[in-house]
């Protein structure tokens, strides 16, 4: 084994991304890309934090939830996007050990954390909906915060195992990652350990995060569902479905996105590449304008902020 390259873990001291495969002259075009969608996750989640920390009215559960969805957002694509665009212009593309290792920690504690955080949010419109007179009783600052440090907990948790089981692993054949950023697949490749039993822990880990997450999603849409069509007037139905939609909306963006990355196979990595950055760059952008597109209490906010600007000016 000594003789496929970096004969173990201890002697790896970086790696190197090797990002999109394309000619270079479409690095620039693929730079600029990257730099407008992060400047608009900035802009749009950074934005959307002020206006549920600056506007009273806005105090309130649902809007607790989304301010950390958007912190979430922010940090987990700032994890993955400036390294990205400074490799456009880097020849070697190395990453240091310590930080593929940072970047992977990182990540995987953010993504795991935003899917509990949506299925708290599901279960926040499933008391609003279908428990109205209780939602301020029930949906109390307590348990709201409990649900969020639950949270950031399972999503620490799930961020030490994986991390640790994947850079225990032996990288015997290359140090060239065929992706953008450290992720799971990609570091397989390079591994010459016998990877059965950490494909089987991984298997367990992903289960046991994403069923519990989506259960709880599925069973809190179909009660509201049910709710809803009991409602007798058409107004009451499309307003008790759209303070739904939004949260609907960045739910399919994101799983849909992580399912599509997953079931791809391995001897499509560029196809790889792109639903990855569906999910670390697009829904990080997308989330925010979900929200206040389709949500008439951001749009009022905004729209005082703004009144409040130009009178200033």
């Amino acid at each position: 084994m000594g003789d496929r390259g970096t004969s173990n873990l201890s002697e790896v001291t970086d790696f190197i991304l090797v990002g999109f495969q394309v000619c270079p002259e479409l690095h620039i075009l693929l730079f600029l890309l990257f730099l407008l969608v992060y400047a608009m996750v900035l802009l749009g989640n950074v934005g959307m934090m002020a206006i549920i920390m600056t506007d009273p009215h806005l105090n309130t559960p649902m809007y607790f939830f989304l301010g950390n969805l958007s912190f979430i957002d922010l940090f987990y694509s700032s994890v993955i996007a400036p390294k990205a665009m400074i490799n456009f212009w880097s020849e070697s593309k190395s990453i240091s050990f310590a930080g593929c290792v940072t970047q992977f920690f990182l990540f995987t504690l953010f993504i795991v954390t935003e899917g509990f955080l949506l299925a708290a949010m599901a279960y926040d419109r499933f008391i609003a909906i279908c428990n109205p007179l209780l939602y301020s009783v029930q949906m109390s600052t307590r348990l709201c915060t409990q649900l969020v440090a639950g949270s950031y907990f399972c999503g620490c948790i799930s961020s030490v195992l994986q991390t640790s089981m994947t850079f225990t692993l032996s990288f015997c054949s290359s140090r060239a990652i065929d992706h953008f950023y450290c992720d799971t697949r990609p570091l397989q490749r390079l591994s010459c350990s016998d990877l059965l039993i950490y494909k089987m822990i991984s298997f367990f880990l992903s289960s046991i995060i994403i069923l519990p997450t989506i259960i709880v999603i599925i069973v809190s849409y179909m009660y509201i569902v049910s709710t809803v069509l009991k409602i007798h007037s058409s107004e009451g139905r499309k307003k008790a479905f759209s303070t739904c939609s939004s949260h609907l909306g960045v739910v399919s963006v994101l799983y849909g996105a992580v399912f599509f990355m997953y079931l791809t196979p391995d001897r499509f990595p560029e196809l790889s590449k792109v639903a990855s950055l569906c999910y670390t760059l697009v829904t990080p952008m997308l989330n925010p304008l979900i929200y206040s597109l389709r949500n008439k209490d951001v749009k009022e906010a905004l729209k005082k902020i703004l009144e409040k600007k130009s009178t200033i000016l």
